[in-house]
């Protein structure tokens, strides 16, 4: 899918336009700030997933899932 870019000065003075163009064509339109990208204005997609079937496959490894936690733990995260 193609990408559009422009200046955040041309996305303020056209917005309702690229929000027009988004949501016909459903591409992408980057706003830059000085020539960096800094915002992704796409066509919203509603997530009809339940919370826990957009959670199936991200843990990547549990070990010891039933070792205490303790106090000394937690310091040795700091």
């Amino acid at each position: 899918m193609h990408s559009e870019e422009v200046s955040k000065s041309q996305f303020k003075a056209r917005a309702l336009e690229f929000f027009r163009q988004v949501e016909a064509t459903g591409e992408a339109v980057i706003v830059t700030d000085k020539g960096r990208p800094t915002i992704e204005v796409r066509r919203y997609k509603a997530d009809q997933r339940s919370p826990l079937e957009r959670l199936r496959g991200s843990v990547v490894e549990l070990t010891d899932p039933f070792d205490p936690v303790g106090d000394e733990d937690w310091e040795a995260l700091r």
